[in-house]
């Protein structure tokens, strides 16, 4: 049955790849309108989106006889070369002519549809390029150039308006919503291209929002780049003197409830489902900038909570699994924790590897690879390979959860039903912390709902690269080195040591890490594993 549908899903996509290049598609998507250019964006508000180069090049810098005739080029090049991001890296005294010429010459090679340079993620980008760099790409230009230009641009358009279901990744979906709006401004073309993109986007958010204008997938990392999108579009509407739809103002409040909760309460990028290292500092000036200013005190978001003071920041994964539909990106790490110690990560999480199709990918998605407790070396969820991704195919919930949160004391308390139908076990954590001590208690309990299973546990607590970790000679104590800092990592009644582990904090990137880890058999119908990290 798996392969008939295989088949039957192959000869689909093959008749849809013939349709895409036939006249028949071509003539479709070349239904135009002699609209003008009224609207013309700033570049600088896509700076929280795109790494603007300190040093800008002239045109005449770049080898532009043949630039879209290189067959051997690679992947990543031939990306960059069409997305046309690279145009925001020009000396504003580059040659107009010069830069159009090039237009032209994409123009005249790529004027109907192919699967390469029409993909629909560097269709969109393109978009926002040419009509954001439209001092170099539009103006003081002739009327021949003009009409070409607006006929490519909504030809384009079209394309996205055709394809943009088909899109399997919120982010493409996201850029594609924003490129059609941003035809729809510069033209004044409400009902083909502003009204449609303003649809879609009402829809993004509705599919892919939960009733707290968080993105389902509980990703840290989707719910920035959503609101780097809305911003960005609610600027553009700004800017070209048209009213601001009311649920984008709406999606903003919310995502910017989340950004102020997972970034500026932690100060830091907390590595949970997907998330890695960024430079929200950044993007912190660009909200100043614009007048943005995002505030949240709550102390639990999402599924995960987060407990500050002036030194230390608590944070754990307390949340269920999304629903299917959106664990692309998840990691099995429910109860995982991270500690930050003025401003510096003390234990951490090993943060993601983006690669789908890279074994990496799935390494970094266990259960291991998250600062949380592993039964018999299997992660608290199990992962099916879709597509060459791997998604959850069954996940968990929280059962309980309890925060207190006062001046001198802290406590979460939560369990999961992640390894109750293998081992018929219920995990829960506790973690206590003492601020006049600088001590943190935690208490990992394997709950058993049936006495004959004995089964071997780690509990793994990982630490960035730079973290300096030594065993005591007693074999009791772990130190923990983090800069000018020691803490010390006891456990009295089960064996602790030091391994070796990979760090993904760096998106794509890995680094050697180590990690503490405490390991033993259940034997007992509750097994009770005490810890404590104490700053010395």
């Amino acid at each position: 049955m798996i392969n008939v549908n295989r088949i039957f899903f192959s000869i689909l996509n093959q008749i849809r790849k013939f349709y895409l290049n036939s006249n028949i598609y071509d003539k479709k998507i070349s239904k135009t309108y002699n609209n003008e250019l009224l609207y013309k964006p700033s570049p600088h508000l896509l700076s929280s989106l795109i790494k603007y180069q300190k040093k800008k090049f002239k045109i005449e810098d770049f080898a532009l006889e043949d630039i879209w005739s290189h067959k051997n080029t690679n992947f990543k090049k031939y990306r960059t070369l069409n997305n046309f991001y690279w145009f925001f890296s020009l000396d504003l005294k580059s040659s107009k002519q010069t830069t159009q010429k090039i237009i032209t010459n994409w123009i005249n090679n790529n004027h109907k549809y192919n699967e390469k340079s029409w993909n629909f993620n560097l269709t969109a980008k393109r978009i926002i390029a040419w009509l954001s760099s439209h001092n170099l790409c539009f103006d003081d230009s002739n009327e021949e150039y003009k009409y070409n230009f607006n006929k490519i641009i909504q030809k384009q358009a079209n394309h996205l308006i055709n394809e943009i279901d088909n899109s399997k990744f919120i982010e493409n979906k996201l850029i594609g919503c924003a490129s059609i709006i941003l035809v729809g401004l510069c033209y004044q073309n409400e009902k083909n291209y502003l009204s449609f993109g303003l649809t879609l986007l009402k829809k993004i958010s509705k599919t892919n929002f939960d009733n707290n204008g968080v993105p389902k997938s509980r990703s840290i990392k989707e719910l920035i780049l959503h609101l780097k999108y809305f911003i960005l579009i609610r600027e553009w509407f700004k800017e070209s003197q048209i009213t601001v739809p009311e649920h984008v103002d709406e999606s903003i409040y919310y995502l910017g409830q989340g950004y102020a909760f997972f970034w500026k309460n932690s100060g830091s990028d907390l590595l949970f489902n997907g998330n890695n290292q960024s430079n929200n500092n950044e993007f912190d000036n660009y909200l100043k900038r614009l007048g943005y200013n995002f505030k949240n005190n709550n102390h639990e978001l999402a599924g995960y909570i987060i407990l500050k003071d002036k030194k230390i920041c608590l944070s754990m994964d307390a949340g269920s699994t999304p629903s299917l539909n959106y664990t692309k990106d998840y990691q099995s790490g429910a109860l995982s924790f991270e500690v930050i110690s003025n401003g510096k990560k003390l234990i951490c999480n090993c943060g993601y590897f983006k690669k789908s199709n890279s074994k990496l990918n799935h390494l970094s998605k266990l259960s291991a690879a998250q600062s949380t407790l592993v039964i018999d070396d299997n992660s608290s969820c199990k992962f099916v390979n879709i597509d060459k991704s791997w998604s959850v195919k069954k996940g968990l919930k929280i059962i309980h959860k309890d925060v207190i949160f006062d001046k001198n004391y802290w406590k979460i308390t939560a369990s999961h039903d992640g390894y109750l139908k293998k081992y018929s076990s219920v995990h829960q954590r506790e973690i206590e912390f003492f601020p006049d001590k600088m001590s943190f208690v935690g208490l990992d309990k394997i709950i058993k709902k049936k006495t004959n299973h004995h089964y071997k546990f780690d509990i793994r607590f990982h630490v960035e690269p730079n973290v300096k970790l030594m065993k005591t000679q007693d074999n009791k104590t772990i130190l923990i080195e983090l800069d000018n800092e020691g803490w010390k990592f006891t456990c009295d009644n089960y064996d602790i040591n030091i391994d070796n582990g990979l760090y993904f904090g760096n998106k794509n990137l890995y680094i050697d890490n180590q990690n503490i880890f405490i390991s033993g058999i259940a034997n007992n119908q509750t097994e009770n594993i005490k810890w404590e990290i104490k700053k010395i």
